[in-house]
C-alpha cells in the first residue's frame, strides 16, 4: 500500500470518527431506541465508492473499534459490527450494480441490512425472539435514512470539481 493511500484512509476513517462522536451528542430524532441516522456511514459507503473494497472494510472495522472503545464498550461494539458488517457485505455485493447517481439504492439495502444484524445480534443477546418485530418500524425508517446517506455520499462525489476523484484515481494507481 503506498503512502499516500494510507494516508488517505486514515483521513477518512477520522471524518468518520469525527462525524460519529458529533452524531453522538444529536438528541435522538425519533423516539425509536437506539436509532441513529448514521451519518459516518456516509464515509464508508464513500470509501467502497472509490477505493478497493478491502480498503473500505479497514477503514469501517477501524471506526468500529475505535468509537466502541472511546464511547460504547462491548455491547456497542458486538451491534456495530454486526449491523456495520452486514451493511458492507450487501453493498460491496451490489455497488457495481448502480451508477454513481444512485448511490442512494445502495444506501437504502445497506442501511435496511445494518438494522438486520443489529437485530439479529438483539435476539441472541436477549434470547427473545419477540425482538424481532423490531425489524419492521427500523426498515421504515433504513429507507429514509438510507436515502439520506446516499444522497449525501452522490454530493460529495459528484460535487468535488474532479479534485477529489482525480486524487483518488493517483491513490488507486
Amino acid at each position: 500500500m503506498n503512502s499516500k493511500k494510507l494516508v488517505f484512509m486514515a483521513i477518512l476513517l477520522s471524518l468518520s470518527l469525527v462525524i460519529y462522536i458529533i452524531e453522538a451528542q444529536i438528541p435522538p430524532l425519533v423516539p425509536i431506541p437506539g436509532f441513529k441516522i448514521g451519518l459516518s456511514n456516509s464515509i464508508t459507503l464513500f470509501a467502497l465508492a472509490t477505493l478497493k473494497k478491502r480498503d473500505a472494510l479497514i477503514i469501517l472495522v477501524l471506526r468500529i473499534i475505535t468509537a466502541s472503545v472511546f464511547s460504547g464498550g462491548m455491547s456497542a461494539f458486538l451491534y456495530s459490527i454486526s449491523g456495520g458488517m452486514l451493511c458492507f457485505i450487501v453493498e460491496a455485493l451490489i455497488i457495481n450494480l448502480f451508477t454513481e447517481k444512485q448511490l442512494w439504492i445502495v444506501s437504502i439495502f445497506g442501511a435496511i441490512s445494518h438494522n438486520i444484524g443489529q437485530v439479529l445480534v438483539a435476539v441472541l443477546i436477549t434470547k427473545t425472539p419477540y425482538i424481532a418485530w423490531y425489524i419492521v418500524p427500523l426498515t421504515a425508517i433504513s429507507v429514509i435514512t438510507g436515502l439520506f446517506i446516499g444522497i449525501l455520499t452522490t454530493m460529495l462525489l459528484l460535487h468535488s470539481n474532479g479534485i477529489l476523484k482525480k486524487s483518488v484515481k493517483d491513490i488507486n494507481t
